[in-house]
């Protein structure tokens, strides 16, 4: 059976809504380590149990399978989330990269590892730390007394130097620390004595409980622009070239096991003097023990450096406090001395994830009371209150942990996440209840137990270059980078440099200083990249790879974007690649809510192109009128509403464009020259896809039949869907 016949739209757009809202419950997998948006994994799976089964979808999904000798290859394979799901199900993988953090990260999810191994050197690592540092993370607790309750988070405030006194004084943007939604009341910092009170309602403050001073909500701090309060001089900030930005531990939130059980709400104070000197001690002992494993790389200027550039930051190392850099030390020599490979692998990679926490451009949600980390946004957001987490953190039995950024959480993640790999399942809901489906037979790995050894290939270069046998891959399933993309790389670098430096810089694939490539398909200001070598970029790596498929065998990739133009170099890629898109299916894949998306407007949905070199089309999928592509459109949002998505025009729209580059393609192709330049192919594509009815007039279109149906018309009565099997046109 094939994609177009099998894929089931609603089914999948259940699972993967329901995926993206917590994805680590549903691939435990991805805590291996962070990468940026990650495709549901349900998505290829379901896209390849409808290309290689001979079952419906609905009870293959939660069946085991095997597709031994399948060979399924991703050239642009990030995160790994299409290999993972073919190794799965028994497929040969071959997963292609040039950014050396997804080469490491893949290998680290796929390869099987000891468990009983790993959970006994990670538990070492942890009591070892403890008997080192573990008092540099402990506080007195104001009910009990006790000095042994435990730090979640430490609170720290920019400071600038005015210009005119020469004082430094703190900036503030404002004096909220704690909102009353996961607390029962609001904690405010008193501006003028520092300490902390608990109000009812931010809207009627009342004095400081311990000066007398009027509370304020809102921070003199604002829009780069601060008044001095020794002199009034009104200061500017960031100021690059004093240096990186100097900070004040203002508050701390700990967790006291003895009275939690009779707490109401979450513990916070106002640092004491104890607590200073355990930072003072920490200093202290960073001096005595030296850094052998802290990278001393340069920040190089970027589209998302640069923001880094201009608050003073010159060193990776810069970006974290003394307590945390001693912290970061010592793990990384414990991890040294680890004699088994994989094992030591694991805990390289644990580092290195823990460095999203263990920084000084983490923030405090006040709302969730929790730390954001650095990637919370997908970019260097530097605000002007840090936060610190537990180096350790808060082991709370049950693989629990209180509050986040600690070793004891990413050990607990990953622990799960590579127990995953063994016993996979999928989760089935019955109304509102979850029923974890354990999926026995299958296992992600290039070897278990007695099993035969799976062909596993994971490589550090592009794709472009890679050397494979004509009609020697059964499908190739991949998430390409999106045009004005993230810029991975950028941040990657982050966790490379530490990376680098403790898994060792001899290691072929991890020689380069730098995770950024010239070569990289994203769209960089910095680099001079724009839609021309995206395109070049892209058609490459199709052309190279379309001409290792079996005839007939699927070319599929997901892809979105809110600007039209931004799927030339889709359609263009194909074309050269000699293929044909015979299906744009639609599937939800990012959460609404994430931080980086919500209230933008973007969409969660994903199209997804499946191409092939032969095979057939329906005829009704071949569009002409905005009228027709209307009718393509209203049954993808049927589908996607039959599977819980609520769309909204963002979506319509990336469904419409997803339908536009499909049909440039199905009309292009057999007059295409794929000799010209990249320049010309985009503009034939543009030409053509001008001709076309307009993405606004597809939207009215539709609309417009919409409410048709809303009064109560008979509109295009008996479709046919794009499994339907009548009326096709071979190519």
């Amino acid at each position: 059976m094939t994609i177009e016949k099998l894929f089931d739209i609603p089914l999948i757009s259940s699972l993967a809504l329901r995926e993206k809202q917590i994805q680590q419950n549903y691939r435990p997998i991805i805590a291996v380590h962070k990468w940026f948006a990650r495709r549901p994994g349900t998505l290829f799976r379901g896209l390849i149990l409808s290309e290689y089964g001979d079952q419906p979808l609905t009870e293959a999904f939660f069946s085991a399978n095997n597709f031994k000798g399948i060979a399924i290859a991703d050239p642009f394979m990030g995160g790994g989330t299409p290999l993972i799901e073919a190794n799965r199900v028994g497929c040969d993988v071959l997963g292609y990269d040039i950014n050396p953090m997804a080469w490491w990260i893949v290998n680290r999810e796929i390869e099987h590892l000891n468990l009983g191994a790993y959970r006994k050197a990670a538990t070492g690592l942890l009591k070892t730390l403890e008997e080192h540092i573990g008092s540099l993370y402990r506080t007195t607790c104001l009910k009990c007394g006790s000095d042994q309750a435990h730090v979640k988070y430490f609170l720290w405030v920019k400071q600038h130097e005015c210009l005119h006194c020469g004082k430094e004084f703190d900036l503030f943007p404002g004096y909220l620390l704690a909102q009353d939604k996961r607390h029962p009341l609001n904690v405010l910092v008193c501006h003028a004595c520092g300490d902390l009170n608990e109000v009812e309602d931010c809207k009627h403050l009342k004095k400081c409980a311990s000066c007398s001073t009027d509370l304020h909500v809102e921070g003199p701090a604002k829009r780069s622009k601060c008044a001095c309060p020794h002199c009034g001089t009104l200061a500017t900030y960031p100021s690059p070239n004093a240096g990186p930005p100097r900070h004040r531990m203002f508050a701390m939130e700990y967790h006291c096991r003895t009275c939690k059980p009779s707490h109401t709400g979450r513990f916070f104070k106002r640092p004491a003097a104890a607590d200073l000197a355990r930072y003072g001690q920490a200093k202290a002992l960073l001096v005595k023990i030296g850094a052998r494993f802290v990278p001393e790389n340069t920040i190089p200027p970027g589209d998302e450096t640069d923001r880094l550039l201009r608050w003073g930051y010159q060193r990776y190392r810069e970006m974290f406090n003394e307590r945390q850099l001693l912290g970061l030390e010592l793990s990384c020599r414990i991890i040294a001395e680890e004699k088994n490979e994989r094992v030591r692998n694991a805990l390289i990679t644990n580092l290195s994830d823990l460095l999203r926490y263990q920084n000084m451009v983490c923030r405090y949600d006040t709302m969730a009371l929790k730390s954001l980390d650095i990637f919370s946004v997908h970019g260097f957001p530097v605000g002007l209150i840090q936060c610190e987490s537990s180096l350790l953190g808060i082991a709370n039995g049950g693989g629990v942990s209180v509050g986040s950024g600690g070793w004891s959480n990413i050990v607990e993640k990953y622990f799960k996440a590579k127990q995953y790999c063994d016993t996979p399942f999928e989760t089935r809901h019955d109304g509102a209840r979850k029923v974890q489906v354990p999926i026995p037979g299958e296992w992600i790995g290039d070897t278990r137990g007695n099993e035969p050894k799976r062909e596993v290939r994971i490589l550090c270069q592009s794709a472009t270059n890679a050397e494979l046998p004509a009609a020697s891959l059964d499908g190739i399933f991949t998430d390409p980078p999106y045009f004005g993309n993230v810029q991975y790389a950028e941040l990657m670098d982050f966790c490379y440099v530490w990376l680098r430096k403790l898994a060792g810089e001899s290691i072929p694939a991890l020689q380069s200083p730098t995770t950024r490539n010239r070569d990289e398909l994203t769209g960089n200001i910095t680099m001079e990249r724009g839609l021309d070598h995206f395109s070049k970029g892209l058609s490459s790596v199709f052309r190279n790879m379309s001409q290792a498929l079996k005839p007939g065998r699927p070319f599929v990739f997901t892809y979105h974007h809110n600007r039209l133009d931004a799927y030339y170099p889709v359609a263009l890629a194909i074309l050269d690649a000699g293929l044909a898109c015979t299906v744009a299916l639609p599937c939800p894949a990012e959460m609404g809510a994430s931080i980086h998306i919500s209230g933008t407007g973007s969409s969660v949905v994903d199209t997804v192109f499946v191409c092939r070199s032969t095979g057939t089309v329906s005829r009704r999928s071949l569009a002409k009128t905005a009228d027709d592509f209307a009718e393509l459109v209203a049954d993808d949002l049927d589908m996607l509403r039959q599977g819980g998505l609520k769309p909204r025009r963002g979506d319509t729209r990336c469904i419409i464009f997803g339908h536009l580059t499909r049909m440039a393609v199905w009309d292009l192709k057999t007059a295409w020259d794929p000799a010209l330049s990249a320049q010309q192919k985009l503009g034939v594509v543009a030409r053509y896809m001008a001709v076309l009815p307009k993405p606004e007039e597809i939207e009215v279109a539709h609309l417009s039949a919409e409410e048709m149906l809303d009064v109560g018309c008979a509109v295009n009565e008996d479709l046919a869907h794009y499994n339907a099997r009548t009326d096709e046109i071979a190519f």
